[in-house]
């Protein structure tokens, strides 16, 4: 029994048909075509059921060719391809002798045909399996395309190469791959498809397309390759630990690759090449080079057909399967003697210092012992010869696995072996160094961002790990939306460095829509940042600048306390009166264009409503103000509609709030301001800090407020950097003894 069937949309009324070239599809006589079905259930999968019998065939050894239609409402009939060639499958009388087998020709969608079929049997006859086999067993752990799907009857690259075993070596292959695999599922299923097996060599055939590549956000990609190669690092893992052999199941192309897509491939591809691991090395045969198919070898995007498969099986090495060398190698793993476990000696000075590698293991193990510390740098020839020559280790980042608190460097190790940046080893430790990949693993972590050089990874449910590779400090803060969404995935609350837990920036506030603070990575390291409370259980004060110019902002940016922009931050605000009216208001009118004018010699917008209004940042390079204000209007609604929301968000989410204002003024105006903002803060706690050269005893007596006798100049910060940051220490000093810090500073979200 053939089973044809198709995927088609149809309109009501329409249904699709088959002809072909067999008397049983009507000869290619369009008017004897045969009706497909579909359900509720199976649409837009079209089929028929068809009993041919090869007998009566005209050419029994021929193949039967064949093309769907598409029927209208009113009868017309509509050819899916006009031109180009058939679909065809083989005849397979051997393969359907009984009566309860069904082929099933799967032909993807109406109108796309493939240059090979694709077809299984639904129900096949199990074959029992006897003890014919007197060498290895090897077992296929994989996805789809290990499973042989796109293949003519499933007769992939892995069922081509258990019967070349099974004839060369006496081997016996067994697939264990399941469709949709991952990593995670991988990992998560081997034990009880594995180890019952006893298998003496494992390849673990996986890919990137399975594991989202293709389809995930730009910036999750590094995520995606890393949590895939971690993965497999993992599968090797636990294979040897079985005494087998691992072997990888190299990378395959995707329809829907871009440049990047390849890019993220080939490093992958290049990086398993060095592992020294045997690779089923497939890429170069199979991609077109830009990461997709090459032509004529692929079925759908994910999947080869069976000429993409025949490629595949050519591409593989038998000799990686070879009797006498694949035992030998079962023989020395099985014997307890494995070198996962065994160290050699790198180095060694009579002081105490020492260093021990396990190449299969991948892992450094440094000692020192002396009554110094110790600086590994990419000059220690000495010590750098020995890890190249002895040591083996693979490209990429190492990290200090029994370095609980994440006090201590990062160690990158070069293509060629060596250690490529200073690491300082501190008096009495005896630290392993080992591949960031296994802090990557799906089985120790969840990856919430990778970039390829800044890891964010969870931990447990209140444990997060960072992961800085790079030469550069990160600033990690809830502008960075990929960062702070990311950051959805950890329960609420406040997370601290627990090495470092009163240090600046090491503090990380996580609300219901993630990230609520800056967190500061520094270069090559790893820090451990643990649950401490609810947000709730801490005080978090907002800074609200009111102006008169742009110097708050300034102090705050070399601060780095300075989040998304607020009303007055760019604007000029010469009366605080003004200024008192606006929040009163909720900053209706500030942008209204009935109320602004251009001074073209001045180059400034002024505010007529609030005559000490003006804006000097809001004219671009490409506008024409004198002619045509439109564009500006628009953009400074956009603007400032977002800055003034954020101002009343900030206001009603924050426990306490310190308003900041620069310039001149007197007492009438700052009383009426505390008015105006009592009423605005309602019950809320807060403060407002005046900095301003002027004398403090006209501001005696009013509650809650502050005021400092100096001068931040914005003008003299841009000339003189000097200026700008002796004036950041006094404001940060000012800010410290009013109990603020970047502990309890509360961040706003840019798009509230």
């Amino acid at each position: 029994m053939y089973r044809f069937q198709v995927k088609a949309s149809t309109q009501n009324g329409e249904m699709i048909g088959i002809v072909g070239s067999i008397p049983q599809l009507g000869l290619w006589d369009i008017k004897k075509y045969l009706p497909l079905h579909t359900s509720g259930d199976r649409y837009p999968f079209w089929w028929i059921d068809l009993e041919i019998d090869p007998l009566i065939l005209p050419d029994p050894r021929d193949k039967i060719e064949y093309k769907y239609l598409r029927i209208t409402a009113n009868g017309k009939v509509q050819w899916e391809s006009d031109k180009g060639s058939n679909r065809w499958v083989p005849i397979e009388s051997e393969h359907i002798s009984s009566k309860n087998s069904r082929l099933i020709i799967d032909d993807n969608a109406f109108g796309s045909i493939s240059a090979f079929p694709y077809g299984y049997i639904e129900n096949p006859i199990a074959v029992p399996v006897t003890n014919q086999y007197e060498n290895l067993k090897v077992l296929v752990l994989g996805s789809s395309v290990a499973m042989g799907c796109s293949a003519w009857l499933l007769q992939g690259w892995a069922s081509q190469l258990g019967q070349t075993l099974q004839e060369k070596y006496g081997h016996q292959l067994v697939n264990r791959s399941q469709l949709g695999a991952n990593v995670n599922s991988t990992i998560a299923r081997f034990n009880s498809v594995v180890i019952p097996e006893s298998p003496d060599i494992v390849i673990i055939a996986l890919s990137l397309g399975n594991e989202g590549l293709a389809y995930c956000l730009p910036y999750e990609r590094r995520a995606v390759q890393q949590r895939f190669e971690s993965g497999l690092m993992q599968l090797i893992k636990m294979t040897q630990d079985l005494g087998a052999i691992p072997v990888i199941g190299g990378l395959y192309p995707h329809g829907d690759y871009n440049f990047e897509h390849n890019w993220l491939l080939r490093d992958t591809h290049q990086r398993l090449l060095r592992w020294g691991v045997p690779v089923l090395n497939w890429l170069d045969a199979l991609d077109n080079g830009y990461g997709g198919w090459k032509s004529g070898i692929s079925l759908d995007v994910a999947h080869p057909n069976t000429a993409g498969h025949q490629l595949m099986f050519e591409e593989i090495d038998l000799d990686i399967f070879q009797s006498d060398r694949a035992r030998r190698t079962t023989s020395h793993m099985a014997s307890g003697k494995s070198a996962s476990t065994e160290e050699i000696s790198i180095y060694e000075d009579k002081y105490g210092f020492k260093v021990f590698a396990s190449p299969k293991a991948q892992t450094l193990r440094v000692i020192n012992n002396s009554e110094y510390s110790y600086n590994i740098t990419p000059t220690w020839k000495e010590l750098q010869a020995a890890l190249q020559r002895k040591a083996e280790l693979t490209f990429g980042t190492y990290i200090a696995k029994n370095d609980e608190l994440g006090t201590l460097p990062l160690m990158t190790v070069g293509v060629n072996g060596a250690i490529e940046n200073t690491v300082t080893i501190p008096i009495g430790v005896d630290l392993k160094y080992c591949s960031a990949l296994k802090f990557f693993s799906p089985q120790n972590s969840e990856i919430l961002y990778y970039d390829g050089y800044l890891g964010i990874l969870k931990e447990g449910d209140r444990t997060i790990r960072i992961i800085n590779e790079s030469n550069e400090e990160y600033n990690i803060h809830p502008m960075w939306k990929e960062i702070r969404s990311s950051l959805t995935a950890m329960p609420t609350g406040v997370y601290v460095d627990t090495a470092n837990p009163e240090a600046p920036f090491r503090t990380m506030m996580i609300g219901d829509r993630g990230l609520e603070s800056r967190v500061k990575a520094p270069l090559k390291s790893t820090m451990i940042l643990k649950y401490k409370c609810k947000l709730s259980d801490i005080k978090r004060i907002a800074i609200l600048p009111l102006g008169d110019r742009c110097a708050v902002r300034m102090l705050l940016y070399k601060m780095e306390y300075d989040g998304p922009a607020f009303p007055f931050d760019l604007t000029r605000s010469t009366n605080l009166g003004d200024v008192a009216d606006i929040v009163a208001n909720d900053f209706r009118d500030m942008w209204n264009p009935a109320y602004l004018h251009y001074n073209a010699e001045e180059k400034r917008i002024y505010h007529s409503k609030w005559s000490g209004l003006s804006f000097a940042h809001e004219v671009e390079d490409f506008d024409d103000p004198i002619n045509n204000m439109l564009p500006i209007y628009e953009r400074m609604q956009t603007r400032y509609a977002a800055r003034s929301k954020r101002f009343l968000y900030t206001v009603e989410h924050t426990d306490e709030i310190l308003f900041v204002r620069t310039g001149g003024t007197n007492r009438d105006y700052v009383i009426d301001l505390m008015q105006k903002l009592k009423s605005k803060c309602k019950e809320k706690p807060f403060r407002v800090l005046l900095i301003a050269k002027q004398s403090s005893k006209e501001f005696i007596d009013i509650p809650n407020f502050i005021h400092y006798d100096l001068n931040f100049s914005p003008d003299w910060m841009y000339d003189s950097l000097d200026y700008w940051m002796e004036s950041t220490r006094a404001m940060q000093e000012i800010l410290e003894s009013l109990g603020i810090s970047s502990q309890n500073l509360f961040w706003c979200p840019p798009n509230p």
